[in-house]
């Protein structure tokens, strides 16, 4: 996993421009992606983009620039949309559903859109007052109506960790209860106010697993919207490997995992199943497969 520069330019220069929105949406050449609950229209691996005219009903934000320059607008239209009903080649899809069947500067689009479409459409009210509020900066903030406060959509950081054995050929992982045991996955969970993510990875680890760690070494993360998590990604190793025992709550089982076993698994072949390719757990894995295949 090697760090990636930004796909999309998010032109947030243009931001700040007066009643940005009603003029980009009355220009011809711009270009909108449609989220409608938390999914958009896919056609041939590629997100559709329409004409602003073609939307009706909707909340509407800047995404930005596409690759070839055309500006990006979001419409988060609400499920009664008529106007938006697909025609027999589109299919309405989410991020789940096209893990590892679109690029990454159509996964950056996808992820950005869904993100601040769930943001638009779930905190219309102030969280310090109660007030209602109104969407400014092209739909990057809110303002509250009654307080005055300015408030902006949020990542909320969890950590994600592949954790190996001293020696490197054995993955540790967990099958979480919500799975009934069918899927074996990475350890994760949300950092708690005051704490690091060193803190994190290793409480977490710890009260998951049982293990204590040696080591560990940042690796990637993923912004991932359900409803808006940023999963960053680690690998560490075991201190003791005997120890390991799940906490017969978040999680019902560890297993230790042969480089051989995770091979058939990424397969497709057992002998469990494994995160699909959406996401950052997958690729935690493939990390340290690759690495030590």
């Amino acid at each position: 996993m090697t760090f990636q520069p930004p796909s999309l330019d998010r032109a947030a220069e243009l931001r700040e421009e007066p009643d940005v929105l009603e003029r980009l949406r009355d220009d011809p050449g711009t270009r909108v992606i449609v989220v409608r609950e938390g999914r958009v229209r896919v056609v041939d691996s590629t997100l559709l983009r329409v004409p602003a005219d073609a939307v009706g009903d909707a909340t509407w934000a800047l995404l930005g620039r596409d690759q070839d320059g055309t500006v990006l607008l979001l419409a988060v239209a609400p499920p009664e949309n008529d106007a938006l009903d697909a025609a027999p080649d589109e299919i309405w899809l989410g991020l789940r559903d096209l893990g590892g069947r679109i690029d990454r500067v159509e996964s950056e689009l996808l992820v950005e859109a869904i993100a601040l479409a769930g943001w638009l459409r779930d905190a219309p009210f102030c969280p310090t007052c109660g007030g209602g509020t109104e969407v400014r900066q092209a739909g990057w903030s809110r303002r509250c109506l009654v307080c005055g406060r300015d408030h902006f959509p949020r990542n909320d950081p969890a950590v994600i960790v592949a954790v190996e054995s001293r020696d490197g050929e054995r993955l540790l992982l967990g099958a979480n209860a919500n799975w009934g045991g069918r899927m074996y996955s990475c350890f994760a969970g949300f950092t708690e106010a005051g704490e690091s993510l060193e803190a994190t990875v290793h409480r977490e680890i710890e009260e998951e697993s049982g293990v204590r760690l040696s080591s560990l070494r940042y690796i990637s993360s993923q912004a991932w919207p359900f409803p808006r998590s940023l999963m960053i990604g680690f690998r560490a190793v075991v201190d003791d490997e005997s120890a390991a025992l799940a906490d017969g709550e978040e999680i019902v089982d560890v297993r230790w995992f042969t480089r051989s076993e995770i091979a058939s698994a990424l397969a497709g072949d057992g002998p469990v199943g494994l995160p699909g390719p959406a996401s950052i757990a997958r690729a935690l894995i493939i990390d340290w497969y690759e690495d030590h295949a």
